[in-house]
């Protein structure tokens, strides 16, 4: 008769040094590569300068106008008024230097609401608010005059203040970019 011995394998030290050596080396080769893989994401500074801003407009009172930064540009939210919205209307679109219709400039439905770029045409400075024979935006460096719709009506700037891209994700709170 044969004797047939029957072994389990415990596990050895040299198992364990095996095992513990490979993990060792999988981490090790992980670090290894992670910068390389890092380094060809865009950097925060990127990302955020090109990034949609959202923007809740609850809290922003009738006649209120609110000051944000897009891509480095300021951006003018105004809550116009329904006396605003009727003057911007109401314009002879003959009259203006650059003639744009208002409900080209507001979104449909949505017209208490104007978003623009908030720096003059002309040489870039920023009008104030609520000012001028129109109540829009008066640049005070050179003498611009804007309707509450944002139309030059007056003084050397060339154009509107233009319109950046946004939209409406309900109707309190929009996404400009």
């Amino acid at each position: 008769m044969t004797n047939v011995a029957t072994a389990v394998a415990e596990p050895t030290r040299r198992d364990f040094l095996f095992i513990a050596t490979g993990a060792v080396g999988a981490v090790g080769a992980v670090a290894m590569v992670w910068p390389f893989v890092s380094q060809m994401a865009p950097d925060a500074a990127t990302i955020a300068a090109g990034a949609p801003v959202e923007f809740d407009l609850s809290p922003v009172g009738e006649g209120q106008i609110v000051k944000l930064f897009w891509r480095g540009k300021l951006i003018f939210v105004r809550h116009r008024t329904p006396e605003e919205i009727k003057a911007a209307q109401d314009v002879n679109l003959a009259s203006l230097p650059d003639p744009q219709p208002d409900a080209e400039r507001v979104k449909a439905g949505k017209a208490q609401w104007l978003v623009v770029y908030g720096n003059c045409t002309h040489l870039g400075c920023v009008p104030l608010g609520h000012e001028g024979a129109f109540h829009g935006w008066a640049c005070p460096c050179h003498g611009s005059i804007f309707d509450t719709s944002g139309r030059i009506r007056q003084g050397p700037a060339p154009v509107n203040l233009p319109v950046p891209p946004y939209a409406f994700l309900s109707d309190t709170k929009i996404q400009i970019g």
